[in-house]
């Protein structure tokens, strides 16, 4: 399709969108349904629509369009994410996937381990957020884009959690889901480092600078 990357976009509406402009004419835009009319609002042109038009999407004239029945089992997004999975994208950023109902809200986030797992680098980004499922092995958390950063398990106990050149400091630290251990933590000015030993988790980066 002419990029490694595709923006994919779910159907709830943002107060601003410039948060993508990192991201324009360097991806392949896939609609969910309504994330047709996001994209619209974002200044985006779709190539490519996958839904049932049950949220308001309309298949946009030149796109190509992968139709869905309206009783299935997986959210239009999860299919839109499959779309790209196929397509041969391993790298992906979904937005206008947060707030709204939590049911999807939630299913959204949880895709980002379905797709570490399928080998793809995949990130959530709204106005304020980017979330990511943690990798295994140490990454590191670049200084200067958000205030706070904070791992959030997915599984029920994380284990050997190092968190190292941050404000606050773990060394092979036992977390556990429903803790605020790693909640709310920043960058002192130079790249942070992370590694879970076992266990996932999502990475949080919150409130997005200004550049």
């Amino acid at each position: 399709m002419g990029t490694e990357t595709a923006l994919i976009f779910g159907s709830i509406p943002c107060p601003s969108w410039d948060f993508l402009e990192p991201l324009r004419g360097q991806v392949t835009v896939i609609c969910a349904d309504g994330g047709t009319l996001c994209a619209q609002a974002a200044g985006f042109r779709a190539e490519v629509y996958v839904g049932d038009s049950d949220s308001g999407g309309v298949p946009p004239a030149g796109a190509r369009q992968v139709l869905l029945p309206a009783e299935k089992d997986l959210t239009d997004l999860q299919a839109a994410y499959q779309c790209a999975r196929d397509g041969g994208f391993r790298r992906m950023v979904f937005t206008a996937c947060t707030g709204g109902r939590q049911d999807h809200h939630l299913a959204n986030l949880q895709l980002l381990e379905t797709a570490l797992e399928e080998g793809i680098d995949a990130a959530v980004w709204d106005p304020w957020n980017e979330i990511r499922c943690l990798p295994d092995g140490e990454i590191v958390v670049p200084p200067g884009q958000f205030r706070y950063f904070s791992l959030i398990p997915l599984d029920r106990r994380l284990e050997g959690v190092t968190i190292r050149d941050a404000k606050y400091g773990l060394e092979n630290a036992v977390v556990r889901r429903g803790d605020s251990l790693t909640v709310s933590n920043e960058t002192v000015g130079r790249p942070a480092r992370i590694s879970v030993a076992r266990g996932r988790a999502l990475l949080v980066r919150s409130e997005r600078l200004a550049p």
